[in-house]
């Protein structure tokens, strides 16, 4: 009597795994692990910083917009019948230069209210001489050789009288909004580092709580791009959970950071305003975090397969 045969091996050519069985095999929990909630807050950091950003950009580029093409002219003198009658003649010399829209000689009044809150009853006193204002509106915004012309223009009409580029008053502001839209953008990149980190942690940890039972499907024929799919596809999932609930909770601040700055009813503060466009990239973050979650979860699933065979 012949004995009976030997049982094969099954191997991954003979009986290979069926995507829906090793996904059966290898148990994930839905929303598991602090994975999920570490995304939310990145990604609300990350819409917060963004926002941010967005925003100062905004801010400087009206501020450019609105000053650039005006000049301030200040008639310094102490005498106030010397001063009035210089800038009389500053007006009409500016009127006639090409580049010049409008002229307005700044009323005293208007003037002492401007400087009472920082100078008090001194701002009405004849003790404190307050140079004569013209505000000068261009056509465009004037270069350098420009600005010269019109000095070269009022210097023998109003010899006390001196050119102010306003875009050169925000000049340190513009310097400042700068370094906080830097500032941003390196704090967006911090957080998608520590977003692929907490990303990579969770996936090593995942696949070595489940060690053995890949090691089991690959007895069974399954392949690696299988389990690959598998532990992307609870990134995936956990990762999308995560980045809609952080795009809401920095929605949310955003919304309450701008009700307290709109609270300033300041003009300046009113050209940081975010657009319909600023809004579609704040959109997009939620996605670039799925990406960066999915990309990240593969390849340290593939990683550790290479290593595991």
């Amino acid at each position: 009597m012949s004995a009976p045969p030997l049982a094969e091996k099954p191997s991954r050519e003979a009986a290979p795994v069926r995507g829906s069985l090793a996904a059966s095999l290898i148990p994930h929990s839905r929303f598991g692990g602090a994975m999920p909630w570490v995304i939310a807050i990145l990604t609300a950091l990350v819409v917060i910083a963004a926002s941010g950003g967005l925003a100062l950009q905004n801010l400087a580029a009206n501020a450019r917009a609105d000053l650039s093409g005006a000049i301030t002219v200040q008639v310094v003198e102490a005498d106030p019948l010397v001063r009035a009658e210089q800038a009389r003649r500053a007006a009409e010399a500016l009127t006639g230069q090409q580049i010049v829209r409008s002229v307005r000689v700044v009323p005293e009044e208007e003037l002492e209210s401007l400087l009472e809150p920082w100078l008090g009853t001194g701002a009405t006193s004849s003790e404190i001489p307050i140079p004569a204002l013209i505000d000068v509106e261009l056509v465009r915004r004037a270069g350098p050789q420009e600005i010269a012309a019109i000095e070269a223009a009022l210097e023998d009409t109003a010899p006390a009288a001196r050119v102010d580029a306003q875009s050169n008053w925000l000049r340190p502001v513009y310097d400042a909004l700068a370094a906080l839209q830097w500032l941003a953008l390196a704090l967006i990149v911090l957080v998608a580092l520590a977003t692929a980190a907490a990303v990579w942690l969770a996936a090593r940890s995942a696949f070595a709580n489940n060690r053995d039972t890949v090691a089991v499907v690959h007895l069974l024929g399954g392949t690696d791009s299988q389990v690959t799919r598998i532990f992307q596809r609870a990134v995936i999932r956990d990762a999308a959970f995560g980045a809609l609930v952080g795009l809401g909770l920095g929605i949310l601040a955003v919304w309450l950071l701008g009700r307290q700055f709109a609270a300033l009813d300041s003009g300046m503060v009113a050209g940081g305003g975010l657009a319909w466009d600023d809004w579609a990239v704040i959109g997009a973050i939620p996605l670039a975090a799925i990406v960066l979650a999915a990309l990240t979860g593969r390849i340290t699933i593939a990683l550790a397969l290479r290593k595991m065979l």
